[in-house]
């Protein structure tokens, strides 16, 4: 995205918010510092419990930031081990179908950076892994990291350079994983109603029956 268009959307403003803490000396004196066991929990590498986990994952987010500043934040998931470790300091990630924005792509391409949160299905904790990255197309090792009997087209390899276990927190606030707690969605749009009125009525014939046919076409016929 050219930096043009981020300072339109607001990226690259004047903060509008007042009381905004603007140096890493006054977030100090307003945020304690991290005790020794936070800091001594950091990995270098991947040790067998890094590998345990990431053989269990079935889901990851990726962080990822442009050479301009533009910052995204973008899902994976795959079958348990879908993201596949090399070694004690490389990881592969399978590039599957999306909506071929190629925003994380493009981003790891200009500043070859990324931020891993990788979630076990029913889990508080979370493995957090941060690292340089580079977008990969070389056939035989993309063959390592075939999913359903399929290999990638394009991958994401990964050079670790830390890796913690995250505290089940956030997981335990927001309930995720506790069904009574969901909140009740009869407010919430249907999807391809959401969908239908975010394209301005330009997808298919403008109805929402043909946003519902498109999105069943691509969860059923392209999702690997």
């Amino acid at each position: 995205m050219k930096a043009e268009e981020h300072a339109e959307r607001g990226w690259q403003a004047a903060c509008p918010f007042a009381g905004a803490v603007t140096s890493v000396e006054r977030l100090r004196t307003l945020l304690p510092p991290p005790n020794q066991t936070t800091l001594a929990k950091i990995q270098r590498g991947l040790d067998h419990h890094c590998r345990t986990f990431i053989s269990l994952s079935t889901f990851t987010t990726l962080a990822t930031c442009s050479a301009d500043g533009g910052c995204d934040s973008s899902p994976r998931g795959g079958p348990p081990g879908f993201v596949t470790v090399l070694d004690d300091h490389h990881l592969l990630i399978p590039e599957s179908l999306g909506n071929r924005m190629a925003d994380t792509l493009g981003n790891i391409i200009e500043r070859p950076r990324i931020g891993m949160m990788m979630v076990i299905p029913g889990i508080g904790e979370t493995l957090r892994i941060n690292g340089g990255a580079w977008v990969i197309e070389d056939a035989a090792l993309l063959a390592r990291a075939g999913v359903m009997g399929k290999a990638p087209a394009l991958g994401i390899g990964v050079r670790v350079h830390e890796a913690f276990i995250h505290c089940a927190k956030a997981f335990m606030r927001g309930a995720l994983w506790d069904k009574a707690a969901w909140p009740d969605r009869s407010s919430l749009a249907p999807v391809a109603r959401m969908i239908r009125d975010h394209g301005r009525g330009q997808i298919g014939d403008g109805s929402v029956g043909a946003v519902e046919a498109a999105i069943e076409e691509s969860y059923t016929q392209r999702l690997w």
